[in-house]
């Protein structure tokens, strides 16, 4: 009976360490996967929103003479 229960005792608690092991893992990569949201975001905004287009030539300063 001794050996069942710490063959017990012994299984829980490896699984135990791989669960915290696999949360850990996922944990680390929330930031991650914050900052590629982020920056999808950022690219849909720039898809989004209109570009400026370049003024006619006759509306340009002239370059400054060096």
């Amino acid at each position: 009976m001794g050996d069942t229960l710490i063959l017990w005792i012994l299984g829980i608690a490896g699984v135990i360490a791989i669960l915290l092991f696999s949360v850990k893992g996922l944990l680390d990569q929330v930031p991650d996967v914050i900052d590629s949201a982020g920056r999808a975001r950022d690219a849909w905004d720039r898809f989004k929103k209109p570009q400026n287009p370049a003024p006619p030539p006759q509306d340009r300063e002239p370059p400054a003479a060096a």
